[in-house]
């Protein structure tokens, strides 16, 4: 396969290759076999190119445009569709580089399916990688979501060596299918090596397409240096994974190590390549989102972002990290860095157009020519790019396997189970996640921890799908048979089960960040205020018991919301303790909640969430909305307002907030304008 720039992809044409050519791609082995950088060709002072930098993030293995819950096709997605932008770049620019921010081999069914319910070969080619490797990417870096399947399997479909715990040495690993381009990570380290896991960085040697300032066709070389970065937060989200074979490094503090490094070994160009958005608190080398400080280190020249699932640069953007000082929306920088995030899902395609000019010395970034942009697979008049065939052909084995595989029948519900309403109380997708939790929970202490075994066992779990993506962007499970793509719908992610030990005043807490949700109503005014702030769905817990009851008053302030809150009609005084089943990722701080920062945990469980709510289905067998469907611990406090209290949800879906008993929810416009299959409900307060 040929990239834009003619050079074998899959080769072994350079120290540059070596991860594709089955050799040892160690960061040892790679310092140590390279060279110090040739004397640099003579390229003529004034000779300019335009190089073009492709971005793909947060593609969570989206190979087709295919919802694997739904069994339906669904173009708003779909690495199949911006393969179609990555060609048609390649024909507009003559010069491109392309390359994923990470968060790529997990995230659908289909990721699944390859990693824990049929894993692949070690020399099988994963399916995401693949098809990567059919569109000839130059570099990639890695996301937290790579690891939620654990090392090993990391460590297998990288096609590395990787130097850790649990693993045999290197030299008596084998090497299995990989991607056919580098993959750097410069933050995380082995605990036994204390080197970084990945190489930390790579130096692409390319020739670019050049004119000289007489307008003579050239080509000239370029070296650009591509560095990768990770959230550190990784070691609490997969602490079951990584704890004691890994650990992670300042994210600023390895920028200002490596780059002087890249430069040094002849890198005219260094892209940070980092999984992480922005934030300008005060610095932390374990803090999520360290982008903004990054932008800061010397000898940047352009950045690419993502793991928020957002696009920049978006002039209209009323994200906060989108709108802090030195950040420019509508130009795409950041502290002057030309920065791009493109979206997720393979939704948008991202744009670095750099104006190279050599000096005679050096190849110079025109900073005022540089154009920064993300462009969608969803045309102007709503329809979607076509898309690129040859991606459907290379998967249509896995693609089959899968469907077969979550169409697998486990029992039968009585009515639709639905996260349409999930804002404003409807727990129909909810609560058999909760109930299935909790059985796992008590079971296990019973049999397994006899100390704990007085204390009450309660769930929490959210709304994974509210919203985010549209109006098709919600679980929807049909009344009649529940198959495994069903409980896939139910229970989004690939988290395992966890519990912890808390106090009332721990839950209230708990309850009051979930509630977070929620803007500030002002009762007194007479224009429409919007219910759901920005707070992610995915983070608004809820029990749905029952034995537990609370109010949410979102007249109040954040942090002074929940009221009445009480277990078994009895007040929950503030030190009484109870255990919560959840998961790994809220259990081990994932979302920030006060108290919970691994501490509390007394069980960590081998099991997915998925797997437990499959089992638990398997046993009811008849799922009814009676039994399963219409315990909602909380509700609004009461309050007339004298203005519409509006949310937005799918469009049409009216009857299912009725038949999930909420009486106080009304249809206000039918269409909400933004294109998204969304319409706007009211919600009276007062009832």
């Amino acid at each position: 396969m040929q990239n834009r720039f003619g050079f074998l992809t899959g080769g072994c044409l350079s120290i540059f290759l070596l991860a594709a050519c089955g050799n040892d791609t160690s960061p040892a082995a790679l310092t140590q076999a390279t060279p110090a950088p040739a004397p640099a060709p003579s390229i003529e002072k004034g000779t300019a190119a335009t190089l073009a930098l492709l971005e793909t993030t947060d593609l969570h293995t989206n190979v087709l445009s295919y919802d694997y819950f739904k069994l339906a096709e669904d173009k708003s997605f779909g690495f199949e569709r911006v393969a179609t932008l990555i060609k048609n770049a390649r024909a507009e620019f003559p010069n491109t580089l392309l390359l994923d921010n990470g968060d790529t081999i997990q995230g659908t069914a289909l990721a699944d399916y390859q990693a824990q319910v049929a894993p692949i070969a070690c020399g099988t080619t994963l399916a995401m990688y693949k098809v990567m490797n059919t569109m000839g990417y130059d570099g990639g870096g890695i996301g937290n979501h790579e690891f939620n399947y654990g090392l090993p399997y990391l460590n297998q479909v990288t096609g590395n060596k990787f130097n850790v715990e649990g693993l045999p040495d290197p030299a008596k690993q084998t090497a299995c299918a990989g991607p056919a381009f580098p993959q750097v990570l410069a933050n995380v380290l082995s605990v036994k090596s204390k080197e970084p896991l990945f190489q930390p960085y790579t130096i692409l040697t390319r020739e670019l397409k050049a004119k000289t300032a007489d307008g003579k066709e050239v080509t000239a070389p370029i070296k650009v240096g591509i560095i990768g970065f990770t959230p550190p937060t990784i070691l609490s989200w997969d602490k079951r994974w990584l704890d004691g074979k890994v650990y992670t490094a300042g994210i600023k503090e390895q920028a200002e190590k490596y780059i002087p490094e890249m430069r040094a070994k002849g890198a005219d160009l260094v892209v940070v390549i980092s999984h992480g958005g922005l934030d300008n608190s005060a610095y932390s080398p374990t803090m999520e989102n360290a982008n903004y400080y990054v932008s800061q280190v010397a000898g940047v020249d352009a950045m690419l972002i993502g793991h928020s699932h957002q696009i920049f640069p978006n002039a209209t953007s009323t994200v906060p990290q989108f709108n802090l000082p030195g950040v420019d929306k509508v130009n795409g920088t950041v502290n002057g860095v030309p920065t791009v995030m493109a979206n997720y899902w393979g939704k948008h395609l991202g744009v670095i157009k750099l104006e190279l000019a050599h000096d005679g010395k050096a190849w110079v970034v025109d900073k005022a020519k540089t154009k920064v942009e993300t462009r969608s697979i969803q045309n102007a008049d709503k329809t979607y790019v076509a898309a690129e065939p040859s991606i459907a052909a290379a998967v249509a084995a896995e693609h089959q396997a899968t469907i077969d595989y979550v169409k697998t029948p486990i029992g039968s519900t009585d009515f639709q189970m639905t996260s349409y309403f999930a804002d404003v109380g409807e727990v129909g997708a909810i609560e058999l996640v909760n109930q299935a939790q909790a059985d796992y929970v008590a079971k296990y202490v019973k049999a397994n921890l006899p100390a704990y075994a007085t204390l009450p066992v309660l769930s929490v779990s959210a709304p994974f799908k509210s919203g985010f993506g549209g109006g098709n962007d919600y679980t929807d499970v049909a009344q009649g048979n529940v198959a495994i793509n069903n409980a896939a719908d139910l229970y989004l992610y690939p988290n395992t089960i966890y519990a912890v030990k808390v106090s009332g005043d721990n839950i209230k807490a708990w309850l009051e960040t979930a509630a977070k949700r929620f803007n500030q109503i002002d009762p007194a005014k007479t224009t429409e205020q919007a219910l759901i702030s920005s707070f992610p769905g995915y983070n608004f817990d809820m029990f749905t018991s029952a034995d537990i009851s609370y109010e949410i008053d979102v007249t109040q302030p954040v942090g002074s919301r929940i009221k009445n809150l009480s277990y078994k009609g009895a007040a929950i005084v503030g030190t009484q303790e109870f255990i919560v089943a959840t998961n790994n990722y809220r259990a081990s701080g994932g979302g920030n909640f006060p108290g919970l920062d691994g501490s509390k945990t007394i069980l960590a469980a081998p099991d997915a969430n998925r797997d437990v709510l499959i089992a638990y289905i398997k046993s009811v067998k008849a799922v009814t909305r009676a039994a399963n469907g219409s315990d909602r611990s909380w509700k609004f406090t009461k309050v007339p307002t004298a203005g519409p209290v509006i949310f937005n949800s799918s469009a049409g879906k009216l009857a299912i907030a009725t038949a999930a008993g909420l009486t106080n929810v009304s249809l206000l416009r039918a269409d909400e304008g933004s294109g998204k299959n969304l319409s706007v409900y009211a919600l009276d307060l007062s009832k």
